[in-house]
């Protein structure tokens, strides 16, 4: 493992891309072909390398000589070259990102930290929160990038990240350059959830809709990623990640397989288990919105992996829809997210 993979995991630094390689052969033969769609969905759940795959493809178009199509034999471009530095760092000037921005109090705090020529540690980072949406007013900013030629004629592309994060005024705002996309433009959109899109949105767009990771590229993922994870972690953790290889590092560096075995004991143990545990448990992954989110999933997860072990399935599936509407009510209704945890842990301990 390089020194710097452990660093450079965003999608626009990721130079390292497994498990679509039939995917990166279809865009390739589509650029050599000229029969490339100006505007393209890459979907599929969160965290397998869509944007990874999408960062790939934008350096590859702005690299490649069209006048020399036949010796390119992948999507692959020299590391060490102009355009992947530029894009790397977010300058090249014939790529533009559209995602979600930072609330203007947080925006402040980054813009001083440049005028004072300071560097913001990884810890305030984390603390930086994003606007619920893409605002329409960057969407609008599209039109005019397109409408400036390329120095050299070649491309101009544009990446979405995610289409997800518009609202219904950003969304009607980018349906004009899709439906009249200017000469040699590339809209890369991409959507965890391409169901909740407008139809006239998914209509002009070309689709690739890429599956979940193997749980052998997720494995191989995690030992290059993760190198301290022992062999028994990374097959146990595997699984976990439903194919999302950006899950099953959120995982990894969360401990969540030490919550997710601390609930299992818990609710295995039945009326057995000690009232104590229960609620330092339920204490524990409340105490924040970080943590909550983690134990929801994982509750569901334990749902799913265990619903095919039990006697009576038609009545341990209740507890998927059981579940589901508490954590909804608790979200809607501001009730207390331990109560919520407490009922639904109970819940499952009868039913198991």
């Amino acid at each position: 493992m390089e020194e710097s993979d452990n660093q450079n995991l965003s999608p626009r630094n990721n130079n390292f891309l497994i498990g679509f390689e039939e995917e990166e052969k279809f865009l390739l033969e589509a650029w050599k072909k000229n029969t490339l769609h100006n505007s393209w969905l890459f979907s599929g759940v969160e965290g397998i390398g869509k944007a990874s795959l999408a960062y790939k493809f934008a350096k590859f178009v702005l690299f490649a000589d069209e006048k020399d199509k036949d010796k390119y034999t992948s999507l692959d471009i020299p590391p060490q070259s102009a355009v992947n530095n530029l894009v790397s760092n977010n300058a090249h000037p014939d790529l533009k990102i559209i995602e979600r921005d930072y609330i203007e109090a947080d925006k402040k705090k980054i813009i001083k930290a440049i005028k004072d020529g300071e560097q913001l540690a990884q810890e305030d980072l984390k603390e930086l929160k994003k606007s619920a949406n893409i605002k329409v007013d960057e969407v609008r900013t599209i039109n005019e990038f397109l409408s400036k030629r390329s120095g050299n004629d070649g491309w101009r592309v544009v990446i979405i990240d995610s289409i997800d994060d518009m609202n219904t005024s950003s969304a009607n705002a980018i349906l004009k350059t899709l439906e009249e996309p200017p000469h040699k433009a590339l809209m890369l959109l991409i959507s965890h959830n391409p169901n909740r899109l407008l139809p006239t949105i998914k209509s002009r767009c070309a689709k690739l809709n890429l599956k979940p990771l193997s749980e052998e590229n997720v494995a191989s993922l995690l030992r290059r990623y993760r190198p301290n994870m022992s062999e028994k972690e990374i097959k146990e953790l595997t699984p976990l990640s439903s194919g999302s290889i950006g899950k099953a590092l959120l995982y990894a560096d969360n401990d969540a397989l030490e919550v997710y075995h601390r609930l299992s004991q818990i609710i295995y143990e039945k009326e057995k288990f000690a009232l104590s545990d229960l609620l330092e448990f339920c204490n524990t992954y409340s105490a924040d919105e970080e943590s909550y989110a983690l134990v929801q999933e994982l509750i569901l997860k334990f749902i799913a992996e265990n619903i095919e072990q039990v006697s009576d399935i038609n009545e341990f599936a209740k507890s998927w829809e059981e579940t589901i509407k508490i954590f909804n009510e608790t979200a809607a209704l501001n009730l207390d997210k331990k109560q919520a945890l407490m009922n639904i842990i109970i819940n499952l301990t009868k039913r198991m």
